[in-house]
Order: C-alpha cells, then sequence, then structure tokens
C-alpha cells in the first residue's frame, strides 16, 4: 500500500484536472490512512465521549485497525446508529447531536480525508466555510480587499436551512458524481435515496 500522503497527492491531482476516481474503496485498506484520521481527531474533546457502545479513543491500537481494515476489506463493516443527545442552542431551543462510536469516527475521517483530498481542488475561491485553512476570517479579509466600494451589507439567516428533511445530499451525488460513487463502492452506483426517491434507480448488485 502506498503512502497516505502519496494517495492522498493523487486525489488532490486527478480532482484538479477533472478526472473520475476508480476503485477509491480500495483505499479504505490503507492502515496509513487510519494513522493519519487518528492524528487528526484523537485531541478533539469528543474523542472520550461514548458513542452507541462504550469504545473511545482510549482503547485505540494498530490491531484495532487491522480489525476495520479487514472488516472493509470483506465489505462486512457496518456503521453502528449513533447516539441522539441535545444540546442547548443561545435561542433557548436544542439543537440535535449524533454521538458515533470510536471505530465510525475514525472510519468516517478517512472517508473525510479521501474525499476531501479529489473535491477541494475544485471548489471555488469565494467559498470559506468548513474548509481547511479557511473561516470566517479568510472570508472578512476577502471582502475587505475586493469588496472596496461597498458600504453596508444585510445578513441574513435562513431558518433551518441545513434541516436534514430540506435535501438529500446522497440523492444529489448518485445523480452528479456517479464516477466517484461507483468508484467509491460499485454497490453504490446509482442508487436513489429510500426516502425521498429521488437519484437513479439502476442500482447494480454488488
Amino acid at each position: 500500500m502506498q503512502s497516505a500522503e502519496v494517495v492522498l497527492g493523487v486525489l488532490r491531482e486527478r480532482g484538479r484536472q477533472g478526472l473520475p476516481c476508480e476503485q477509491l474503496y480500495r483505499q479504505m485498506f490503507n492502515k496509513d490512512l487510519y494513522l493519519l484520521a487518528y492524528g487528526n481527531i484523537y485531541s478533539n474533546s469528543g474523542a472520550m465521549t461514548p458513542g452507541a457502545s462504550e469504545e473511545t479513543a482510549d482503547g485505540m491500537s494498530e490491531e484495532k485497525i487491522k480489525q476495520i481494515v479487514e472488516a472493509m476489506r470483506c465489505e462486512r463493516y457496518r456503521f453502528a446508529p449513533a447516539r441522539r443527545t441535545y444540546i442547548p442552542k443561545k435561542n433557548g431551543k436544542l439543537r440535535p447531536l449524533g454521538l458515533p462510536s470510536w471505530s465510525d469516527k475514525l472510519a468516517g475521517e478517512v472517508v473525510r480525508l479521501l474525499l476531501e483530498a479529489y473535491y477541494e481542488p475544485g471548489f471555488s475561491d469565494l467559498s470559506h466555510g468548513f474548509r481547511k485553512r479557511r473561516g470566517c476570517h479568510t472570508a472578512l479579509r476577502k471582502v475587505h480587499d475586493t469588496w472596496t466600494g461597498t458600504v453596508w451589507f444585510i445578513e441574513g439567516d435562513i431558518s433551518d436551512c441545513l434541516d436534514p428533511w430540506s435535501y438529500c445530499s446522497f440523492a444529489d451525488c448518485a445523480g452528479s458524481e456517479e464516477p466517484v460513487l461507483g468508484a467509491w463502492y460499485p454497490r453504490y452506483a446509482g442508487l436513489s435515496c429510500v426516502r425521498c426517491g429521488s437519484g437513479r434507480r439502476a442500482a447494480r448488485r454488488a
């Protein structure tokens, strides 16, 4: 297996050139990616918070990674239901929060690394939200340097903009990014959303 740096570098270059990804799922067998993912999330405040099971970052080991990789290789790995809890918002309401198991957090971070490496080069330079080395301060700097003739702004907040029932990201991906999804996991290529019915229904069986 190639190192994590090489794998992610190749994905970035393919994303930059607009080339499709092929056999992306096999990268879930790469131990180096799990070690990199562990380095990214082990210090997070929630790393020691149990999810649906009592498993936390405290029980992390190379043997655990081997077990996850083997389950991925045999297509036996299944993400467990997250433990649902609620945290208070400034307006007095409660925000739902899902707490996955540690293994699911680790596998999810590997997925994030792979997809971010491919998609990040194609994102708009005007996009600053939830991106590495970007955020409110880079957005404000862009406004300060570019919108020099602007004298006032209107701030708006769309209520429930990210309500999970208001969109279906999987269906969108199934219709528009088949080269990536098909390479990610062949059995998912062309699947439709079981909730809203959108997307493509000609699913290939693995």
